[in-house]
């Protein structure tokens, strides 16, 4: 019979060996854990971000769209003041509150004779609170 050469290592230190492999399987465990997690936490922020940048460039867009209809409508700027009955405005106005959460759009013609006119867009995003887009332009007639 041919006897080993090397000892058969001691029971023991087996056991020690095979604990401390464990431990470092727990460690390489928490380690990605912890990296899956910042990783959600970074998904959510940039989902956050996303909307919020949305919601700027909509109130922007709404606002420059508003200039642009008023630019066609030069003989009533006047009318845009109150927006009471005033089909072109109160379209506008609709489709601030169905664009933007809690939306709201103001025009104040500051200035009929120069057309000084500035537009408030305002919303609320459910998880930043108030915010609102003003641009002040000035609409003249050509001539």
């Amino acid at each position: 019979m041919h006897k080993p050469t090397h000892p058969r290592p001691h029971p023991a230190h087996a056991r020690h060996v095979r604990g401390a492999m464990l431990i470092e399987v727990l460690v390489a465990i928490l380690i990605f854990s912890i990296g899956v997690l910042a990783l959600v936490g970074l998904q959510a922020q940039m989902t956050h971000a996303q909307s919020s940048a949305k919601s700027r460039a909509d109130a922007t867009y709404l606002a420059n769209e508003l200039i642009g209809v008023m630019w066609s409508d030069t003989t009533n700027l006047g009318s845009y003041d109150t927006c009471d009955g005033y089909a072109r405005c109160s379209e506008w106005q609709a489709k601030v509150a169905n664009s933007l959460p809690k939306g709201t759009g103001t025009i104040d013609v500051v200035n009929a004779a120069t057309g000084e006119v500035t537009i408030t867009v305002r919303w609320t995003s459910p998880s930043d609170g108030d915010h609102q887009y003003i641009t002040t332009t000035f609409i003249r007639a050509a001539g």
